[in-house]
């Protein structure tokens, strides 16, 4: 029995009569004698001797106890777990009671500790507002909480099982984030767009890891997305409010100049020809003083609409400050760019305006033209020449376009 690791003690009438050595461990005794002689149940939990007497107390003389976890007291009032059988026996010619126990104290704690965590891991599983998912090798849904249910729609019986393409909008999307966790086992913040059950799409976020098995082969994608629709749009209209001007809505200096900037550089690396229009309104400031700047706001609104008319989608168009404008016009010579200047002065020259009391007046407009050349190191010295050919408009008389000389 010395040699058995676990605990054995024989009772008679409920009494220790022997004890072996890992019951002395297990009990913090220092020798059988503080053991022997002793109430079996004294050394039981109070709130589980009930349980254990009713499972010793047996009528029948042969009778076998299942395994049951109790909790026992040491010789120094320290408690642990204890998964106990016991069975009736005979010992030296009496009814006995072999009981044997294992300690299970932390063993116990440990079930504790994990049966906690997976409590934590359920409540964050079922409360993240961002959606975790599992998928097979195959791209197949094997795991989906239940935040896809609020963010997309569908039940997760509908999803799980189901490939994880069918729910992107563009199939592409899905074979773009396939290939990007393939060629680097790990994707954050890659973007894409999901189709709600309701037919609406939302723009996502994915931060996942690829699965591999015990060979080392893929074996599926592992991670979390969100919700980025309000995001994305809050980004797209600081964009906006950052690089468009708020009257007119089109480009602000700051945009202008930048883009500009780039197809200037562009057309100088190939020798491409490009021209800028500085435009100005002639007298614009008598608008204000006479008819008040709601009015010369108007005035400038419909200026912008006008002009973009005489433009192509590739020509760029900003508004330098107050009623200063400026045009560039990609593949375009000197010639070219003084017929769009003439087309969009003489279409200004005759475009109607209206004040608060709906009377009727009209403006003119002056352009100076410039063109890149081949020694221009920087856009600003276009935009002087231009800007010098449009003090010359003002020079010679207003309403009429003149080109670097």
């Amino acid at each position: 029995m010395d040699l058995i690791p676990v605990s054995i003690i024989i009772s008679v009438k409920g009494v220790a009569v022997m004890v072996n050595k890992a019951t002395l461990q297990l009990l913090e005794a220092e020798s059988e004698a503080q053991l022997c002689g002793q109430l079996v149940a004294d050394f039981v939990h109070p709130l589980d001797q009930s349980r254990s007497q009713s499972r010793l107390n047996r009528i029948s003389d042969d009778w076998v106890n299942l395994p049951s976890k109790f909790r026992i007291r040491t010789t120094k009032n320290n408690f642990r777990m204890l998964l106990v059988s016991s069975r009736s026996i005979r010992y030296q010619g009496e009814d006995a009671v072999l009981l044997s126990g294992m300690d299970m104290t932390e063993q116990n704690v440990m079930e504790e500790h994990l049966r906690q965590s997976e409590m934590d891991f359920r409540r964050l599983f079922e409360n993240m507002q961002d959606v975790y998912f599992r998928t097979d090798v195959n791209g197949d849904i094997q795991k989906i909480s239940p935040a896809a249910r609020r963010m997309l729609g569908y039940e997760i019986n509908e999803i799980e099982g189901k490939p994880a393409k069918l729910f992107y909008l563009k199939m592409s999307d899905s074979e773009d984030f396939r290939a990007a966790i393939l060629r680097s086992g790990i994707v954050t913040d890659f973007p894409g767009k999901m189709l709600c059950k309701d037919g609406t799409t939302i723009d996502i976020s994915i931060n996942s890891q690829a699965l591999y098995d015990e060979e080392g082969q893929f074996a599926g994608v592992e991670g979390i997305f969100r919700d980025v629709t309000q995001r994305n749009a809050m980004e797209c209209e600081l964009k906006r409010l950052a690089t468009t001007d708020p009257l007119t809505g089109i480009d602000n200096r700051r945009a202008f100049l930048e883009h500009a900037e780039h197809i200037f550089k562009s057309c100088q690396r190939y020798q491409n020809p490009m021209c800028l229009l500085m435009l100005d309104l002639d007298l614009f400031k008598a608008v204000n003083d006479q008819h008040g700047h709601l009015t010369g706001d108007h005035v400038l609104i419909r200026f912008a609409e006008e002009v973009k008319c005489e433009l192509r989608e590739i020509d760029l168009f900003g508004r330098l400050g107050g009623e200063e404008f400026c045009v560039l016009l990609q593949q375009t010579d000197l010639h070219q760019a003084m017929l769009v200047a003439e087309r969009i002065r003489l279409r200004i020259q005759h475009m109607k305006l209206y004040t608060d009391k709906q009377e009727d007046f009209s403006l003119t407009m002056s352009i100076g033209i410039a063109m890149n050349r081949a020694t221009d190191e920087r856009l600003e010295r276009v935009l002087d020449r231009a800007d010098k050919a449009l003090y010359q408009a003002k020079g010679q008389g207003r309403n009429q376009s003149v080109y670097e000389t």
